[in-house]
């Protein structure tokens, strides 16, 4: 069935393709029922005709009890997609409810009513397992389980810089990373924790393995508050830092101390 995506353009090739062998299109947005007998089996379904559609479509598909298993294939979920309340179509009384539209898998009801995701991971943002559903329907009963089966993953990292860590460690430390999560994976890299105020990470001369698709520094400069407050006994600078002196590390005060600090440098064109 084709969705939002490849919906049915009147110049869509999936009108004129001779379709063979296993493979069966659904060519209309109008609900239709495709029956195998020799399998005992209904599989209802609709293709898009255009990139949305905002009707509850499936709310009105019911299974006819035409033969012993019946199966809804369904793509969409959200509101400009043809949304559905997953308990109206589980009442519907389908042997299972195949979902489509949601590139990572997602179980909606126990062995009734699962996302698959797509087999392999489409961008940076579609993190974690990624494979297909291999279910079974005998005696009334259904079984479902996934199966992962894409080769690699997209992959969002943290890695905790500490002050006094140079460019060198830190590459090193980010190697040992992924050879531990695995180098076939692909990795958004976020680094966090404190530098030293003059050191500036380089992104392109971090990635040891070549699959690093984005490096996030989320790093906070170490200042030596003390010096500073010393320096700025009288000005803002100094008052700000003695009015968050007690905040403790990692907290919010800790990290509103950095960002104002260094701000207010920045501001002033220091880099102490």
């Amino acid at each position: 069935m084709a969705g939002n995506h490849d919906y049915l353009k009147s110049t869509s090739y999936y009108r004129n393709y001779p379709w063979q062998g296993p493979v069966h299109m659904f060519l209309s947005q109008r609900p239709a029922c495709m029956e195998f007998a020799e399998i005992g089996t209904c599989v209802y379904g609709l293709s898009y005709e255009q990139r949305e559609i905002t009707q509850s479509l499936y709310d009105a598909v019911r299974p006819q009890k035409r033969q012993p298993v019946e199966i809804l294939l369904v793509h969409g979920g959200d509101e400009k997609h043809i949304p559905f309340r997953k308990n109206e179509l589980v009442k519907q009384g389908y042997d299972y409810i195949a979902l489509g539209h949601i590139h990572l898998p997602a179980e909606l009801v126990k062995d009734q009513m699962y996302y698959a995701g797509s087999l392999e991971p489409t961008d940076k943002n579609d993190t974690g397992k990624h494979g297909y559903i291999k279910g079974e329907i005998k005696g009334g009963r259904t079984r479902v389980q996934f199966v992962p089966f894409a080769c690699r993953e997209y992959v969002h990292m943290e890695v905790k810089t500490e002050k006094d860590m140079t460019g060198r460690e830190l590459k090193e430390k980010i190697a040992r990373s992924i050879q531990e999560r695995g180098v076939q994976n692909i990795y958004k890299m976020i680094l966090m924790g404190f530098r030293d105020p003059d050191t500036i990470y380089d992104p392109g001369r971090l990635d040891t393995y070549g699959n690093i698709v984005e490096i996030l520094d989320e790093t906070k400069p170490a200042y030596d508050y003390e010096k500073l407050k010393t320096l700025n006994t009288d000005n803002l600078l100094g008052q700000y830092i003695e009015s968050l002196a007690d905040a403790k590390e990692g907290s919010i005060e800790a990290i509103a101390l950095a960002e104002g600090v260094q701000a207010m440098l920045e501001a002033k064109g220091s880099k102490i």
